[in-house]
């Protein structure tokens, strides 16, 4: 039997896991998972996903073989590699030739390892030569990302190991269901309780982790900042508030403190619903003990089109309490995807180059070019994001051809039929997928891709731990890495450079273009990461230790000073109305991930979590007489879902909730709003109007 040590494909935390396998059998499938004890953001553990992830490798409907129609009314029909690659690249040509380089958009995924979304990076802007290159991770951190870069001067998750969080004396989680989302997350916080320490939970719902709490504070969705500022507020009125740490490590207090004069507690229990004395409590246990306390936030704080003024107001907080940059306390990202945050340091964002430098940066440009072998000015500058870029497909104007790897925006989207509508638009779509994604079967090429057990990388987590994805088995016959893929295609449109098809000599690249950026790869190897279990960044040389805990000495703002940025509360960019009564806000469950394009395909996971639902309370229910397990209409402005009811006490009385896992008619994201956060980008998933009504007998919810 053999093991081979790896991580997790799903969340964040990246949890370690062994897979074991019979090599004398060639090994494919089933493989055996072993949860590995020596990775510290699991140490043993695993939720239901990670132990049946390898049933993913074997799908009945696994992508083995390339697929291509002939005109956009024709089936997709198996087809050589040499057709779909050639069909691609002669799209591609064409396109360009009559209409610019930005005639072709690049969509990555959140996913992808960091060879992976360097190489995507690079091939958008040498290959492709197109600004128009984003990625869905955008959805998920960008407000928290922004906000970061703000007050710190850097972005990077969790302020320390994750192991610190058990030794603190209250960890604030704010628009994060750990419970559900990442469950080994969970024992760090049991570790904390046991320990006398505080867990305080803000979610408009009672959920899974909310249960756990200490303290449970239970706002209207959409009025987080509120709340934040509140708690300044009480901060401040209490005398809780660190003056020295404030005078000594940060700037702009004065503004902030002004702007929260004005969130009297009264007036913020108003607001938000959350009583007064919740307040002073959740204030008291962050103020408490040895000050070794964290602010983490989740998306249910930045998914909102005020998310990075959400997550400002949480770090003004941190900030003035003195937590960020003293070990053992300070703010923090829970970033959600599985790269979630290497993904977004080394180029898949429409303003980024490699090592989370800016693309518009005149010494960034000229240290990337020098490495990719071409000029500066050769290199397109910043293009649109996420959504935008959507929104832009097949218009006057925008990108007529889209390549898309490790994405699924047909459900994962805001507005998703919007989405769907500029899709079909294009006059030309290829994805490279596992299995045939509701975005697959649009597309007029898919690519089969190898998955995470069949291929090596690194990937970093939330603690910003750069750790190696190894491969256990290899790839189906007929089906390429997206490495080999890129490679491959910048060959065939004579791509300046070199396009390695292995992930070490990518990741040598990587480690070179990053140098000198504020995501400093360049002392991290293969090597290093295995004799060290994972390497901090920044790493600026192989005979760096790395950097768990930034900060202690100094923030990475010009001054060393942390900036403290005084924002208002201005709700929701839909409030409710007498058509649309009712808060619509969106997440996950357990069973599933993401847009469910991995999850859907396994049996446990079905059977666990088998249709979309929404979670109403029972006075709301019965006043629009809806049962439980009935079938519901949930409609926006913007379009309408049908799904069954759950009826539960666990959510406020003016809100419901849907997860955002399924397809067709039970998808959430027909009816989120995609007004935009002016800073991250950040579409408003978590809160919108909404009104139901019940489903007459035989009409039922949606699968």
């Amino acid at each position: 039997m053999t093991e081979t040590p790896t991580h997790c494909p799903y969340c964040a935390l990246q949890c370690g896991m062994s897979l074991g396998h019979d090599a004398a059998e060639g090994g494919r499938v089933p493989l055996r998972v072993v949860p590995r004890e020596d990775v510290p953001a699991n140490r043993g553990g695993l939720c239901q996903k990670g132990w049946t992830s390898t049933e993913m490798l074997a799908v009945p409907d696994r992508l083995t073989t390339p697929l291509m129609r002939a005109s956009r009314d024709a089936p997709l029909e198996p087809c050589s590699w040499d057709e779909a690659l050639e069909r691609i690249v002669s799209e591609v040509t064409r396109l360009q030739g009559a209409y610019g380089p930005d005639a072709v958009a690049v969509f990555g995924g959140g996913g992808l390892t960091n060879e992976k979304a360097y190489q995507l990076g690079k091939f958008a802007r040498v290959a492709l030569r197109t600004s128009q290159i984003d990625y869905n991770g955008r959805f998920c951190m960008s407000s928290a990302a922004a906000a970061s870069g703000r007050a710190f001067g850097m972005d990077r998750g969790l302020p320390g190991p994750i192991t610190d969080l058990g030794r603190a004396d209250a960890v604030l989680l704010a628009g994060a269901n750990v419970a559900e989302t990442m469950p080994p997350f969970m024992r760090h916080l049991t570790e904390l309780q046991k320990a006398g320490g505080a867990l305080i939970v803000v979610d408009p719902r009672r959920t899974a982790t909310a249960r756990r709490a200490d303290l449970h504070l239970q706002p209207t969705p959409g009025t987080d900042l509120a709340l934040a500022n509140g708690l300044l507020h009480l901060a401040i009125v209490e005398g809780l508030v660190d003056e020295a740490y404030l005078a000594e490590r940060t700037s702009g207090f004065e503004a902030v403190r002004m702007v929260a004069n004005a969130y009297m507690p009264e007036r913020v229990e108003r607001i938000t619903g959350v009583p007064v004395p919740y307040m002073r409590e959740a204030v008291r246990l962050l103020a408490g003990g040895r000050r070794r306390s964290y602010i983490l936030t989740g998306r249910g704080a930045e998914q909102h089109a005020r998310g990075t003024d959400m997550v400002t107001a949480f770090i003004n907080l941190a900030l003035a309490l003195g937590l960020p940059g003293r070990e053992g306390s300070g703010y923090g990202c829970l970033t959600g995807q599985g790269n979630g945050q290497g993904g977004r340091e080394h180029g898949q964002k429409a303003d980024q180059l490699p090592g989370y430098r800016k693309i518009d940066d005149p010494v960034a440009r000229a240290r990337v070019a020098a490495v990719w072998g071409v000029r500066p000015e050769d290199l397109p500058g910043p293009g649109r994001s996420a959504y935008e870029l959507l929104s832009a497909l097949g218009t006057p104007g925008g990108p007529r051809a889209l390549l898309l790897f490790g994405s699924n925006p047909v459900v994962s989207a805001p507005r998703s039929s919007s989405v769907e509508e500029r899709l079909d638009a294009l006059d030309f779509l290829a994805v490279a997928d596992l299995v045939p994604s509701e975005t697959a079967r649009r597309a007029d090429v898919v690519l089969p891709a190898a998955q995470w057990a069949e291929e090596s990388g690194t990937v970093t987590n939330l603690e910003g731990r750069v750790l190696r994805r190894r491969r256990a088995v290899p790839p189906p016959r007929g089906v390429r890495t997206d490495l080999e893929i890129l490679a491959v295609l910048a060959d065939r449109l004579h791509a300046p450079g070199t396009w390695s098809t292995e992930p070490a000599e990518v990741f040598e690249e990587l480690r070179e273009a990053s140098a000198g950026g504020p995501a400093d790869y360049s002392g991290i190897t293969y090597e290093r990461i295995e004799k060290e279990g994972g390497v901090f960044w920044p790493c600026p040389s192989e005979g760096h230790p790395g950097t768990p805990r930034p900060f202690l000495d100094r923030f990475a703002t010009p001054d060393g000073r942390a900036r403290m940025v005084p924002v208002e509360h201005g709700g929701a960019a839909e409030d409710v109305d007498a058509d649309y009564p009712v808060y619509l806000t969106t997440g996950r469950v357990l069973a599933q991930y993401q847009s469910g394009a991995q999850t859907r395909r396994v049996r446990p996971l079905v059977e666990a979590a088998p249709e979309a639902f929404v979670e109403l309370h029972p006075d709301l229910a019965g006043r629009l007489g809806i049962e439980d397990g009935g079938g519901v209409r949930v409609a926006s402005r913007r379009g309408e879902a049908t799904v069954r009811a759950r009826v539960t006490e666990t959510i406020r009385g003016d809100t419901v909730f849907i997860p955002f896992h399924w397809a067709g008619e039970g998808r959430a994201n027909l009816l989120t709003n995609p007004a935009l956060d002016p800073t991250s980008r950040m579409p408003e998933f978590k809160v919108c109007a909404v009104r139901l009504e019940p489903l007459a007998e035989g009409e039922g919810g949606s699968r």
